[in-house]
């Protein structure tokens, strides 16, 4: 175990390089307007910039995990965002569509490989009774991170245009990568030996029901909060609110009641059980989901602070379950959960979609607050 100096600084290090790779997933969330109308595509399809790198995430998260369990976190975490700069700085380049979305899919590819096998890196490197709060603190980051993808690349895109907001995110990715190549201490997984590189062994998390439970709450409460900010843009650049693409991008600032709810959460977690804890961010965050549906910004702008609240309780948790749950491979279990999570977000990217094209704004809070009952489900029935 690193000593508590070490540890401010492995925590420093990995909270930068976390904003910098969350900030990436998100660049183009409040642009798909100005996507929309520079290359002349219906939302739905716009929403495939966001798809395309979340379902490659889905895909890919196991494999990594399995990887850190035989080679060690660092070198696998350094590369991948060193690389992940590649493809970012290449997305200001694309001629067309077609090109801006398999950049995007090549960010993907990178992406987990930073943030599958994070939470494992902290929970070899801290105490069990400091993995909760560590955890939460990495959530904080990782939700600094949406929140600067989002509102910066909104505003420098207003200000710039699109492809610039590439261009400084893949600056940003290059810093990340050198600062937890230089400050993260390196050494063998503690977990390298348990046998479950293979993918029987990977998979044979899914047998255990609170594991699959805490999978099933990840996908399902970010199903929803990814369809909820993916077509916010559109709801609230059209009438009667008529918000240009910079306020929209304002709007995001919400997000800091995320940061606020997992730092808060995390020292919870020292003394209320982790299945209430999701439980109850689960029913806060359809309460946000809901309360969208008033025809008042004000409104809609305090019902995603709810949101926001509801959805960090569940992640600053969810994501620590897991790790104190598993009791071998566990950087093969959280990136299992990672892979969950990014499945959701994928369906949550285009199914509320068409949900928006059927049946506008209503039809997408349907489609959010169904899944979160099932996250709700789950919790009940699987993790207790």
């Amino acid at each position: 175990m690193a000593s508590p100096p070490g540890k401010k600084r492995i925590l420093a290090a990995l909270h930068f390089a976390t904003v910098a790779v969350f900030a990436d997933l998100y660049i183009t969330q409040p642009i798909l307007p100005v996507l929309s109308r520079e290359f002349g595509v219906a939302p739905a399809t716009a929403g495939l910039t966001v798809s395309a790198v979340v379902v490659v995430v889905a895909f890919v998260s196991s494999a990594y995990g399995s990887l850190s369990d035989r080679v060690g976190r660092k070198p696998v975490m350094v590369a991948s965002c060193a690389l992940l700069a590649a493809p970012t700085l290449l997305c200001a380049l694309a001629p067309g569509f077609r090109s801006l979305v398999f950049f995007r899919a090549l960010q993907g590819l990178f992406i987990p490989g930073f943030t599958a096998i994070a939470v494992a890196y902290i929970g070899d490197h801290f105490a069990p009774g400091e993995v909760g709060p560590a955890v939460g603190g990495w959530i904080a980051a990782s939700v600094t991170g949406g929140l600067v993808g989002r509102v910066l690349s909104g505003f420098v895109a207003d200000a710039f245009g699109w492809r610039t907001s590439f261009v400084a995110f893949g600056v940003l990715t290059l810093a990340g990568a050198v600062a937890i190549g230089k400050f993260l201490p390196g050494g063998p997984s503690m977990h390298r030996a348990e046998g479950v590189g293979s993918a029987p062994g990977r998979f044979g998390h899914l047998a255990d029901r609170r594991l699959l439970g805490a999978f099933l709450i990840g996908g399902c409460c970010f199903f929803a909060f990814i369809g909820v900010f993916t077509y916010l843009p559109y709801y609230l650049s059209a009438a009667p609110f008529g918000l240009s693409t910079a306020a929209v991008s304002s709007v995001y600032v919400v997000y800091l009641a995320g940061v606020v709810a997992s730092l808060a959460t995390a020292r919870l977690s020292r003394r209320v059980h982790g299945r209430i804890l999701m439980a109850t961010g689960l029913g806060v965050a359809a309460f946000g989901v809901a309360g969208t549906l008033v025809k008042s910004l004000p409104g809609i702008v305090f019902s995603l602070v709810v949101l926001c609240v509801g959805m960090f309780i569940v992640q600053a948790t969810a994501p620590a379950f897991v790790n104190l749950n598993a009791s071998t491979g566990k950087g093969a279990a959280g990136a299992l959960y990672t892979t969950f999570y990014y499945v959701g977000a994928t369906l949550g990217s285009v199914l509320p979609g068409f949900a928006w094209q059927h049946g506008a704004w209503p039809g997408v809070t349907l489609v959010c607050v169904a899944s979160l009952g099932v996250g709700l489900l789950a919790d009940w029935l699987l993790c207790g």
